[in-house]
């Protein structure tokens, strides 16, 4: 009896967690593109990215991701001005390998005047930034952000 009653128990247990593993959420679509749905933002990594964000982005990008004013229009210098980081920017337009390139090497690709942080921030740190970031940003942004990320990770299919 005892025998029986523990294989139905491990069964049970066992369908649950097929049960649950097989609940995937739906994926996105984004112009026709499948995307899969955003990952949950991290509380202990934002906190993370905001420390540093702080202390390493603030002076130039704002307190509040907020940039500076006419960040579309080039200075006298022909520079283009710090952009905000928050939904009403565009960062949210580029994947996270540009994002990390550009915190990385420096704004110079974008006709800016970010220095490099690369030998300052590790790559744990960088993605502790973009966390942060992206918590100031609504889901249906992430959810864009993430196609490019996803076709940038995957464009050797393509080539």
């Amino acid at each position: 009896m005892f025998y029986g009653a523990t294989i139905w128990k491990l069964l049970a247990l066992g369908a649950l967690a097929l049960a649950s593993c097989s609940q995937v959420e739906p994926t996105v679509e984004i112009n026709g593109i499948a995307v899969p749905p955003v990952p949950a933002l991290n509380a202990a990594e934002i906190a993370q990215g905001e420390s540093l964000y702080q202390r390493e982005c603030a002076s130039c990008h704002g307190s509040n991701l907020e940039g500076q004013p006419n960040w579309k229009r080039r200075d006298a210098d022909g520079n283009l001005p710090t952009p905000p980081h928050d939904g009403s920017g565009h960062t949210w337009h580029h994947s996270d390998e540009e994002l990390i390139a550009v915190i990385l090497q420096g704004g110079e690709v974008y006709d800016g005047t970010m220095p490099s942080f690369d030998g300052k921030l590790s790559l744990t740190d960088v993605d502790a930034l973009l966390a942060y970031i992206k918590s100031y940003w609504e889901k249906e942004d992430r959810e864009f952000q993430r196609l490019p990320s996803q076709i940038n990770r995957h464009q050797h299919l393509f080539l």
